[in-house]
């Protein structure tokens, strides 16, 4: 899932945010199809009642706004902030609970929520390495904001699902979902799909896919059965500092002191959030 980011930014040299998330999720969906055909499912998770499926489309549409923000970011800032912003899902989800379930935050929560905003501001604030289209560092910031608070409206949407229906059945049902509306959503906003010969973009495509979607997403997922959501969202934070070191390997990009001092400390934000729902044992999973 680290790499998701690199092999965007080469999908982007040949095609819009839209058109690369609606490619990225089309070829998952459609293998997922496949592999269903192929081998179905049991019965009673094959035809999952019209409460669920509505949720789940639902639960799509948010996988769509998620991928078109966040990709859509990469346009306008680095992968590093990028990558940062996207992951305060946890933190999002914390407060859902917080302020609509009034599920009351801890002391230590409380003072990770300010410390992590302090991070925010450090990061988009300092980003000294010029993105593909520059002079909009907020709109990049404020994009992948919105990829992290739509990934955690996914989350909210499937966590009652999670345990009722098998990881394939929920990912087949919203990845398709979710092609579907950003095909739709690449069409009105006349983004179509990388030239048949353009390599770079079709291979960042097909990375994006088969790698970053298939086994990471699917498999993060799947984890579940065998692991705490804690245990599994906790692990998710090695993806921002991945995704620095690869954008920093390939593409030189390079953050400024403050600014790598401050995804420290929204990491380590996210860290005691996550800490913390698991000391007070909710059942959702965070990713």
């Amino acid at each position: 899932m680290g790499a998701a980011a690199i092999f965007a930014r080469y999908a982007l040299s040949g095609a819009g945010p839209l058109a690369v998330g609606a490619s990225r999720l089309t070829i998952a969906a459609v293998v997922l199809l496949v592999a269903a055909a192929i081998r179905p499912q049991s019965r009673e998770n094959a035809r999952p009642s019209p409460v669920r499926e509505a949720r789940l489309a639902f639960a799509g549409i948010a996988l769509a706004a998620h991928f078109g923000t966040w990709i859509a970011s990469l346009q306008y800032t680095t992968v590093a902030v990028s990558t940062l912003l996207v992951a305060t899902t946890p933190i999002w989800t914390a407060l859902y609970d917080a302020v609509v379930l009034k599920q009351a935050l801890s002391r230590r929560s409380a003072w990770a929520f300010a410390a992590g905003g302090a991070g925010l501001a450090m990061v988009a604030g300092f980003n000294v390495t010029p993105p593909p289209v520059p002079g909009y560092p907020v709109l990049g910031a404020l994009l992948a904001l919105a990829g992290g608070i739509a990934m955690a409206a996914y989350l909210l949407l499937v966590r009652d699902v999670r345990t009722e229906m098998r990881t394939r059945a929920i990912v087949t049902r919203t990845y398709a979902w979710a092609a579907i509306v950003l095909i739709a959503a690449a069409a009105v906003a006349h983004q179509p799909v990388p030239a048949v010969r353009d390599a770079t973009s079709w291979g960042g495509i097909l990375g994006m896919a088969l790698i970053s979607q298939l086994l990471g997403h699917t498999a993060l997922n799947a984890a579940l059965r065998w692991f705490s959501p804690s245990a599994v969202a906790f692990s998710t934070l090695i993806e921002p500092v991945s995704a620095a070191v690869l954008a920093y390997v390939i593409f030189f990009e390079s953050l400024a002191p403050v600014a790598i001092a401050g995804g420290f400390v929204l990491l380590g934000a996210i860290a005691v959030v996550l800490r913390e729902e698991r000391a007070r044992a909710s059942p959702e999973p965070a990713m």
